[in-house]
């Protein structure tokens, strides 16, 4: 009966670049030549969701990593240079970043280390929560810019934070760049540039260093596939340290990420008719032909009820009673909206925001602790009064807009009547009574908004600034068109005059010139700069050592995907060991190559390197059914670790064998009973020196299968969820197995079911109790027996048939 139960098969309509199985689900996630991503099931291959490329984001995906718990699904960006993490669940775009290079490897590992002071850490982890009220959820909306849905979106940023316990997301790219990112949202090192391009990687779980594949181009020319290892100790004995700092700069993270999603929904808020009013006075200015001011013709309409014929056809023509109307509604629900994203997010946001800095600069003043790691108290300090001057700004925010609701609910009740007059229709009693102090209130707002001064001409050619909101949510560097009135504050004045608190660091400066978009990015620039210096120590203190040159690699090979390229690496969590797993096949392609070093650099691996012979013999019987024993002599076209004990490879046979492809269970137990040590030569090649290395016989038993009818290349497998995924030459032919389950829908154990059939029944021929009764029972008679073998035969050829 053959290994591994297929579950589902299917041809793509695109090449595959990149597969990868979740850690926790029967899900497989994986991106094609276009730049889509496909979530697919295990069971028939379903398909549950698809991810269409975009210009925002990027066409052409390097590289795929789950998180930890399958809830995040990392893939990198070939063209725009970005890291994207997705929602499984929804298919939602929840964060991304830059990158310096295009990553070309990603690797997401989760500590499992245990130490005593995290345990305190984790059971304290939600002390912000008796402190801070929770963070309302944005409302529905698509930001047609930036591409990114945010239907109740602020749930799905804080589950970026995912669980307490560290998981760090590993970044290579192709000029040696190599990044770590806690949670995979910030950055906690950056390590200098490893020699050559990065192929794959690997983290220890215990933090004591990180493996990589790297290809580097030798002197005379020649690429070579090299083995590096990185001494990263200092994360490990700083661990509980390290978790504390990144959770904490990951909720700060995360919280940037809520007010730009608040002011992105602000700006929506805001829409282009609350600028009617300016472009319909600027054009007026443009068009009339009298020397008075329009400050001046407003004013006699409001003292003498009389206007000027330019101005009624403006008012009667341009703007309109039912146009008027429209207007006013438009701002006050505009501003309405905005007024409450300001006091209920960006003001809940800048708070949560300020506690957690607080909470990083005690931190900092634990020098015994968090030195080492590069927390700098003075940079934390210029971060805190940059979320002061935003929280600032968005109070003057809330000011101009209270102060704009009343000067336009007045201005547009006075000129709404005004025209009704024009119109001879009637005036509702309730909007015809006008005190004096009205009368002050719209003339005090004509003189100062409707003042035309050639001055104020802007860079856009407008004459006038009546709306003066929209100008604090515009991403732009210039100053204020039209600034605060602060003259007058004595508050202000005192400030001046004050010699001491004019520079008191305990002042949150205003920035009264500048807009609520650049006080943002100021703030945005200034946590960026006190993030970066602890990934800047981590990034120094990480050292080489072990670099160990593998084999070259020809020009003239056959181009195989980047992502489905041998070495493989894996992390043995139980015994603490880097594996490495790769074929040579110019030098000896008949045999599988294993490479073992421990997590510790400065531990030694017995048995490091092995080799595996890839014959394999094969008992059988030939035509006259005589006993035969067949020699198969395979080459290894991918393999990948199953779990600690075991690899899953991809093998082809030989030209004379009908270069048939099997998938196969190798068991590297075997490997660990070896006495025979490899003695490496420094400075020489591995591939030069192969012919020593001890070698170990294939042992198969039944743990492989014959892939029929598919060129099988590549395998993508999952040891926990015990599943794995083959990929043809092509890269669109798709079979998925269970491994842990033996197949009964082939020939083989049809021809099985066949004999278990007949043997069935002879004993129902031959056996005496049930069987004979329930036979009675449903014919009687020996006659009828006859006529259930044939129709047991003709059952058999119709399932061979189909």
């Amino acid at each position: 009966m053959p290994a591994f139960r297929q579950v589902g098969e299917k041809q793509l309509p695109n090449p595959v670049k990149c597969m990868a199985w979740s850690p926790k689900r029967d899900l497989i996630a994986l991106a094609n030549t276009t730049g889509e991503l496909l979530l697919h099931r295990l069971a028939s291959f379903q398909r549950v969701w698809s991810l269409a490329p975009s210009e925002y984001t990027g066409k052409e995906i390097t590289a795929l990593a789950w998180r930890p718990d399958g809830k995040i699904l990392a893939f990198s960006l070939g063209d725009t240079k970005q890291v994207v993490l997705c929602d499984v669940e929804k298919a939602e775009i929840l964060h991304m970043f830059p990158m310096q290079s295009s990553v070309t490897c990603m690797n997401w590992m989760e500590v499992v280390e245990e130490n005593s002071a995290l345990g305190s850490f984790y059971n304290s982890e939600d002390e912000s929560k008796l402190f801070l009220p929770e963070l309302p959820a944005l409302p529905k909306s698509y930001n047609t810019t930036s591409k990114i849905f945010s239907e109740e979106k602020s749930d799905e940023i804080l589950n970026l934070l995912g669980e307490v316990r560290l998981n760090i997301l590993v970044l290579g790219g192709d000029a040696g760049c190599v990044e770590l990112y806690a949670y995979g949202m910030y950055k906690i090192a950056s390590l200098g540039e490893v020699l050559g391009s990065c192929r794959s990687l690997s983290l220890s779980s215990d933090l004591k260093s990180l493996s990589l594949i790297t290809e580097v181009q030798s002197a005379d020319g020649v690429s070579e596939i090299c083995y590096v290892q990185l001494d990263t100790g200092l994360l490990s004995d700083c661990l509980p340290e390290v978790t504390r700092m990144a959770r904490k700069f990951t909720h700060i993270s995360t919280l940037l990420q809520y007010l730009h999603l608040s002011l992105t929904s602000m700006c929506e808020a805001w829409e282009e008719i609350l600028m009617q009013m300016d472009l319909r006075l600027t054009k007026f200015v443009q068009e009339k032909n009298t020397s008075t001011q329009v400050q001046d013709e407003f004013l006699d309409l409001l003292l003498w009820g009389q206007s000027s014929p330019e101005l009624q056809a403006l008012l009667m023509n341009q703007l309109t009673v039912k146009g008027l109307k429209k207007l006013g509604q438009s701002i006050e629900s505009s501003y309405s909206s905005i007024q409450k994203l300001v006091i209920s997010h960006l003001q809940s946001g800048s708070e949560a925001l300020l506690y957690q800095l607080s909470e990083v600069r005690g931190m900092s003043l634990w020098k015994q602790k968090f030195e080492c790691l590069g927390l700098d108290s003075d940079a934390i300090d210029d971060a805190i009064t940059a979320v002061g001057s935003f929280s600032l700004k968005a109070n003057e925010l809330l000011q101009v807009i209270d102060k704009s609701t009343k000067n336009f609910k007045a201005f547009f009740r006075w000129l709404y009547v005004a025209m009704l007059r024009m119109c001879d229709e009637h005036v509702p009693p309730e909007l015809n009574k006008m005190t004096q102090k009205d009368i002050a209130f719209v003339a005090d707002f004509l003189s100062e908004h409707f003042s035309e001064n050639e001055e104020l001409f802007d860079r856009k050619g407008k004459y006038f600034h009546v709306e003066r909101v929209g100008q604090y949510l515009k991403d732009e560097d210039e100053d204020l068109v039209s600034p605060p009135n602060t003259k007058g504050n004595q508050w202000l004045q005192f400030l001046q005059q004050s010699t001491y608190l004019k520079v008191s660091p305990l002042l949150f400066p205003s920035y009264p010139q500048k807009s609520l978009h650049f006080v943002k990015r100021m703030m945005e620039n200034v946590i960026e700069r006190c993030l970066q210096k602890p990934a800047e120590v981590i990034g120094r203190s990480v050292k080489q050592a072990v670099f160990l040159p593998l084999y070259a690699v020809s020009d003239n090979s056959e181009k195989i995907p980047h992502r489905f390229e041998l070495p493989s690496l894996w992390n043995d969590k139980k015994g603490k060991m880097h594996c490495v797993v790769f074929c040579m096949p110019e030098i000896s392609p008949s045999k599988l190559y294993l490479l073992r070093k421990g997590t510790d650099p400065k531990r030694h691996i017995p048995n490091s390197f092995m080799s595996f012979d890839l014959s394999h013999y094969l008992d059988s019987t030939d035509d006259d059914g005589v006993a035969a024993r067949s020699h198969y002599v395979y080459s290894c076209l991918d393999a990948r670790f199953y779990d600690d004990e075991m690899l899953t490879v991809v093998l082809q046979g030989s030209e004379d064998q009908n270069s048939r492809r099997l998938l196969a269970q190798v068991s590297l137990a075997s490997s660990l009973s070896c006495d025979s040590e490899f003695s490496w030569e420094p400075g020489v090649r591995l591939d030069q020196q192969c012919s020593t290395i001890p070698c170990q016989g294939l042992v198969l038993g039944n743990q492989w299968r014959e892939l029929e009818n598919m060129k099988a290349q590549f395998v993508a497998v999952n040891g926990i969820r015990k599943v794995a995924c083959v990929l043809s030459a092509n890269l669109r032919h798709i079979r998925v197995f269970e491994m842990d389950v033996e197949d009964e829908d082939d020939e083989g154990a049809e021809s099985q079911n066949a004999i278990v059939d007949q043997d069935g029944l002879e004993t129902a021929m031959t056996g005496p109790g049930p069987v004979e009764e329930s036979l009675e029972s449903e014919g009687g008679s020996r006659e009828q027996e006859g006529d259930m073998f044939q129709k047991s035969e003709e059952l058999l050829q119709s399932q061979e048939a189909l």
